[in-house]
């Protein structure tokens, strides 16, 4: 590992509307693979998807949460953005209240939902099962391409939340 990118388990969570996809890499950072998808929590005071990543954070001891902050093509922040950041936001306050010492970071996903698609129908899965897969290799998608430019520069990329 390069100094400043230390071993430990990353996880990447895709935001959406209606669901989120979690993704983890092994200590190594070798491959990101698929974890699960929760329904949306969109109470605030119960955010039972937001407790049960925390939980993950601290069962599986990750070491940063990215984030997919899905901007527009051109860079602009949207509605989606805003809702990322304050998904982002609620995590933080929630491992913080936890004692939890998991960093959570904004990384761009641009394109990672069709990037998502385009390998679910690569691996012969059907566009009718798509949905409930898709937040899922989307976080894949963006969480292999943190934990690589990681690796190479030897920092941790994207924003601190």
């Amino acid at each position: 590992m390069p100094e400043g990118f230390e071993r430990g388990v990353r996880m990447g969570v895709d935001v959406g509307q209606v669901r989120v996809g979690i993704a983890l890499t092994d200590p190594d950072c070798v491959l990101a693979t698929p974890h699960q998808t929760l329904k949306r929590d969109t109470n605030p005071r119960k955010a039972f998807d937001v407790k049960i990543i925390t939980r993950l954070c601290e069962e599986r001891d990750v070491v940063t949460v990215y984030v997919g902050l899905p901007l527009s093509l051109d860079g602009a922040e949207n509605r989606s953005t805003q809702m990322a950041r304050d998904y982002a936001a609620a995590l933080v306050r929630r491992l913080g209240s936890r004692g939890c010492t998991t960093a959570v970071r904004l990384v761009d996903e641009r394109l990672s939902t069709v990037a998502g698609h385009r390998a679910l129908w690569d691996s012969g899965i059907s566009r009718r099962h798509h949905m409930d897969k898709v937040d899922q290799a989307a976080a894949v998608t963006f969480l292999q391409s943190a934990v690589e430019q990681g690796l190479r520069t030897g920092a941790e990329p994207g924003d601190p939340v």
